[in-house]
């Protein structure tokens, strides 16, 4: 049986609603660095946010925007920042040719304090 499926009279059924959605949520990259080489915290701290992404959304196409790459960049490759809030938004692909439906897209989200703040998803407004 495969992860995430149902099998009901012999056809498979999704679980979970595979649409649209949206989460917030703070990552703490100083997990993900610690005790690494210091040529490698940078390029370790943008894996781990794309394996967040992989792993709350459940696709397998990632796209980080560029205020996401910069920030974790801002100090060099010793020094990524200790956390980072982020956005998953995951959408449909226009592309008809791409493996995946979906894919995500991941946004950085200024914050002054990491104090409090917990994962939450938004719910899309439908238009």
């Amino acid at each position: 049986m495969v992860k995430g499926k149902k099998i009901i009279k012999g056809k498979e059924i999704e679980k979970r609603n595979k649409g649209p959605k949206t989460l917030e949520m703070t990552i703490n990259l100083h997990k993900a660095c610690h005790e690494l080489q210091f040529k490698k915290k940078a390029p370790r701290a943008i894996k781990t946010i794309k394996k967040f992404a992989k792993q709350f959304t459940r696709t397998r196409d990632v796209r980080l925007d560029p205020e996401v790459n910069l920030y974790v960049w801002k100090k060099g490759i010793r020094n990524p920042p200790r956390r980072i809030r982020v956005r998953f938004e995951r959408k449909l692909s226009e592309d008809e040719e791409a493996k995946d439906k979906y894919y995500v897209a991941v946004s950085y989200i200024k914050t002054d304090n990491f104090h409090n703040l917990r994962p939450r998803r938004i719910e899309q407004s439908s238009n």
